[in-house]
């Protein structure tokens, strides 16, 4: 078999999986292929969820996906910012190990000319070998020329905008944040694309979260007898804000309170529709964000709870995300969880459990994580490294995190501080970092720096694909 626009062969095992050394039945719960489900948010923080403590924003939808589900206490995005977290999510890799990722250039932009390397698997690549409907509804920030796009990569069909909602601003608009203050979709020209062409520019904001859920909903309504995989990333909240006139003065956290309680309610729509179609035991449904919260926005930008900083730093609250798993009838209610997991983990997990291979040809960092998720075992995962670009920035081991280097979210000016010996949190103890125990804990320190050794030493760092400027594809 070919995977499609890719070199790799997979071969596929139909009944078992190895798992901990022993075999056991592909699908514990039910002997089928579920269908998957990834809901992302675009800068949403750890504490912007009602089921997460958040006092105001109401999030019933996902409050209910919580209790017929499972709630991960300390699961992980790929990155710290917008496009190296959704390379993670889709290839199972950190990153720095695809070029999708750069210091100079922290996220794609309008006029770069990279993009997603061909020569990546990603997951929807992976499941449509394994006979699934592919579909990505939303924010995609992989590269927007024609071989970087959904399209090329795996998907079906796409409907969403290419990059970040804050892009191609008009030169016209107000100057600075009054822009964001007062946000109409006219300031920023960007695009909404149905797969390869531009439907409307500028996209109307307004009703963009809406027309996401009506598309994702006709997706899993048009095949609900067969195998499918959608990938809805949210446009919001990243800034500008935006929502439908129905949620106009719907929280009590204002604007930023009513673009959450809008996705809350797409996420209800979706999850509707599987209990509709008699989905919802066939399907497994994960909730993330991809960062954490914008926090030099203000009141515009969302909360990472008890977690120190947010989008941009690697410190907790800039990867540490709201994580949510939902599969009635395979995934216990009500579970709250406190293993390890990653974005950087879906990959493997799902591949395995639609009976495909993960692929053996290269580094894969992520975990086959259903031991958790059904109940069966503890997670694989022990580390979880913190890249800022292609610097290693900390690395948590276990319960304990150290940090080589530090610096601020989007602040500025943004200095590095290097640590020498790293600064030691035990983040079980001390989920905010506020007390270094590195001199209590000189042999914690040593085995990490030996773990970061060994981890640098195995890695190849390729050329970046954010540095490409758009006149190298002319």
């Amino acid at each position: 078999m070919r995977l499609v626009s890719r070199k790799l062969t997979f071969s596929i095992f139909a009944a078992v999986v190895v798992v901990a050394g022993r075999s056991v039945p592909l699908l514990a719960a039910q002997d089928q292929k579920p269908n998957f489900v990834i809901i992302f948010a675009d800068d949403l923080g750890y504490g912007d969820l009602g089921c997460f403590g958040h006092p105001t924003i109401r999030t019933p939808h996902l409050d209910r996906m919580a209790a017929e589900g499972m709630r991960f206490t300390q699961f992980y995005s790929a990155a710290s910012v917008c496009t190296p977290s959704r390379a993670g999510l889709m290839t199972g890799r950190l990153p720095v190990r695809n070029g999708m990722c750069s210091d100079k250039r922290r996220v794609l932009f309008p006029d770069s000319g990279g993009g997603i390397p061909a020569e990546e698997i990603t997951l929807a690549e992976a499941l449509r070998e394994q006979g699934y409907a592919t579909a990505c509804v939303g924010k995609w920030h992989l590269g927007h020329l024609p071989q970087f796009l959904p399209t090329s990569n795996g998907f079906d069909s796409y409907l969403g905008i290419p990059y970040s909602n804050d892009m191609d601003r008009d030169p016209e608009s107000p100057k600075g944040r009054p822009a964001f203050l007062t946000p109409h979709s006219e300031y920023w020209n960007v695009p909404l694309m149905r797969d390869e062409e531009v439907i409307e520019r500028p996209a109307d904001q307004t009703t963009i979260t809406k027309r996401y859920t009506e598309q994702a909903v006709r997706f899993i309504s048009s095949h609900k007898d067969e195998n499918f995989f959608l990938y809805m990333p949210h446009t919001m909240p990243h800034v500008p804000l935006f929502r439908q006139t129905d949620f106009e003065g719907h929280s009590l956290r204002g604007l930023y309170g009513d673009v959450i309680e809008e996705i809350d309610w797409s996420v209800g729509q979706v999850l509707d529709t599987l209990r509709e179609h008699d989905l919802d035991k066939k399907t497994i449904v994960v909730f993330c964000s991809d960062n954490g919260p914008w926090l030099t926005y203000d009141q515009q930008g969302g909360s990472a709870g008890l977690l120190r900083d947010g989008k941009g730093a690697t410190w907790e609250g800039g990867m540490r995300e709201p994580t949510i798993a939902w599969g009635p009838g395979r995934i216990s209610a009500g579970a709250v969880t406190q293993e390890l997991g990653a974005t950087l983990d879906l990959f493997p997990t799902f591949v395995t459990l639609a009976g495909g291979q993960v692929p053996d040809d290269r580094t894969m960092d992520g975990y086959d994580i259903s031991p958790v998720l059904f109940g069966t075992g503890p997670s694989p995962r022990d580390t979880v490294y913190y890249y800022r670009g292609p610097r290693l920035m900390a690395l948590r081991k276990g319960p304990w995190k150290a940090h080589f280097m530090t610096q601020p979210g989007y602040a500025n000016p943004r200095p590095t501080t290097k640590h020498e010996p790293p600064v030691l949190y035990h983040l079980e103890h001390d989920p905010s970092e506020k007390y270094d125990v590195a001199e209590h804990h000189p042999d914690v320190i040593d085995d990490i720096r030996q773990a970061a050794a060994a981890h640098r030493a195995a890695l190849e760092i390729p050329p970046s694909q954010l540095e490409i400027p758009l006149s190298d594809q002319n």
